[in-house]
């Protein structure tokens, strides 16, 4: 919003936040839930709570009541610290949960060239989290702290659906930071701008909020990623270099009315993660920039990233590249044995970013870290080169006539068609009972009045072979996805629930 905080004064907040919760009893191995959009107060609160050694658990700012009090209660969060305008929310379900000390955030200090300067216009009612910190000193404790210590519990929901929070330490958090420099071939410490365009409390940009960080870039927040004039607006103002993101958002760029009349040139670096990446959104952003975009790969369960694309020459779209450094990777049956070059099975990971183990889930952490290797849930291959291939999430794969189908192959393929926005593709239940293909389809606005479901049909029969092609297509406003961009399968195979409980 055109406001500036320098690594001066960010440290200055760190410090005085840090000697605040140290004050309040608070200390090393406390789990401390943080709750923002994207600003400065996220970051400056994130590192104040590890200078002390306390746990940091973010909380999405799209979640309701009964989310943010079970992530409260199963965290054990003993403080909460807020934006303002949660208070509405969370004021009603706070006595629910064993929140000790409860603080709200507000965000005019931050719209100041310093947020620690006393106030021009104090305001009524009980002081804000920077009231508080405004008049604490800036020395924090000094607490030994080791790689093997927990910074983060960050929740997903893993390979299954209920939110589980995985415990990241220090170690992990680190190098996967120094995995991630490595990447990037042509960095210039103290001169990149990253484009804070993803929600900070999301591990992805918790992941690049640390490697910005860590490179001493400037980061741009961008308050509403799904609004492309904002985000290009931010990318103008701030001449952004590197875009952590996800193809929702690339594709908003190329689909944006006038965007050839806007100057992207200053992106050098983009990479794409939490969900495929269709080679049509690749071609068209880098011609639109000239930057170069490439698809990577990971999880919260380790830290999060795993492998991407090169950024030089050795890039191979459709793949999500090669292992990080210090990283393995492997291709597994069931059984556990490791599978040959092009076979899909399971993709088995491990390396110094790997996590602990899911918080007080000792059976689910079991199932997943087998013998010191994550088991993703996702189906994949490594080619002859050695890249991989993400075929599909284990829950999603559709299984039409004894055919193996997978949704964001199918995904891929329908962008080819130049009416169509945005997709998804699940398996249904059909009137014989047997699983078959449907996608539901956003069209471009300049064809919505001239095109029908059929159409689309016919053109997928046409370019896709018999085992592909959805035999069903809906056309929707909008295909919903988290707040990163990944399309919720499971929303949909809901409605599809609901339509048949309807009609029966």
């Amino acid at each position: 919003m055109g406001f500036e905080l320098t690594y001066a004064q960010l440290l200055d907040i760190v410090y005085r936040t840090a000697t605040k919760l140290h004050e309040l009893g608070l200390k090393k191995g406390d789990y401390i839930a943080i709750h923002f959009t994207n600003n400065p107060a996220f970051i400056a609160y994130y590192y104040g709570i590890l200078k002390i050694g306390g746990v940091v658990t973010a909380i999405s700012p799209l979640f309701k009541g009964l989310e943010i009090q079970r992530q409260l209660n199963d965290s054990d969060a003993k403080a909460y610290i807020g934006w303002e305008g949660f208070s509405g929310i969370v004021d009603p379900i706070i006595e629910k949960t064993g929140v000790i000390h409860k603080f709200y955030s507000g965000l005019a200090p931050y719209l100041s060239p310093d947020p620690m300067a006393p106030p021009q216009f104090p305001t009524e009612g009980p002081p804000t989290f920077e009231d508080l910190i405004r008049e604490t000193k800036p020395n924090p404790p000094n607490v030994e702290i080791s790689t093997d210590d927990l910074a983060m519990l960050q929740y997903t929901g893993g390979t299954t659906g209920y939110p589980k929070g995985a415990m990241l330490t220090h170690g992990s958090i680190v190098a996967n930071v120094f995995q991630a420099e490595a990447w990037f071939v042509d960095k210039e410490p103290g001169k990149e701008v990253f484009l804070a365009a993803l929600p900070f409390y999301h591990i992805y940009m918790g992941f690049m909020m640390n490697l910005g960080i860590h490179l001493g870039a400037k980061i741009a927040c961008v308050f509403n990623p799904r609004e492309a004039h904002e985000v290009i607006e931010v990318i103008e103002t701030t001449k952004a270099t590197i875009i952590p993101g996800v193809a929702a958002l690339f594709n908003n760029l190329n689909n944006h009315e006038g965007i050839e009349n806007h100057d992207l040139s200053s992106v050098k670096y983009a990479l794409s993660s939490a969900g495929p990446l269709p080679n049509d959104i690749k071609v068209k952003f880098e011609k639109l920039t000239g930057a170069s975009l490439r698809e990577a790969y990971g999880l919260t369960e380790m830290s999060p990233a795993v492998t991407a694309n090169p950024f030089d020459e050795n890039n191979k779209p459709g793949t999500i590249g090669m292992p990080f450094p210090n990283t393995e990777c492997k291709i597994c049956d069931p059984q556990g044995n490791t599978l040959g070059i092009n076979e899909v099975g399971e993709l088995v990971v491990r390396g110094p970013q790997m996590m602990k183990g899911y918080y007080k889930r000792e059976e689910e952490t079991k199932n997943t870290i087998r013998d010191g290797w994550l088991w993703t849930g996702d189906l994949a291959l490594m080619d002859e080169e050695g890249y991989f291939v993400i075929k599909e999430r284990l829950k999603n794969l559709i299984k039409y006539k004894g055919h193996s189908v997978y949704p964001t192959e199918v995904e891929d393929l329908l962008f080819y068609n130049e009416k169509i926005k945005d997709c998804a593709v699940i398996g249904i239940i059909d009137d014989e009972g047997k699983e078959n293909i449907k996608a539901y389809v956003v069209l471009k606005e300049e064809y919505k009045k001239n095109t029908t479901e059929q159409e689309i049909i016919d053109w997928a029969r046409d370019n896709m072979s018999y085992d592909k092609y959805p035999r069903f297509v809906e056309f929707i406003d909008e295909i919903p996805k988290t707040i990163v961009g990944k399309v919720l399968h499971r929303e949909l195979r809901e409605m599809e629930e609901k339509k048949k409980k309807t009609n029966n």
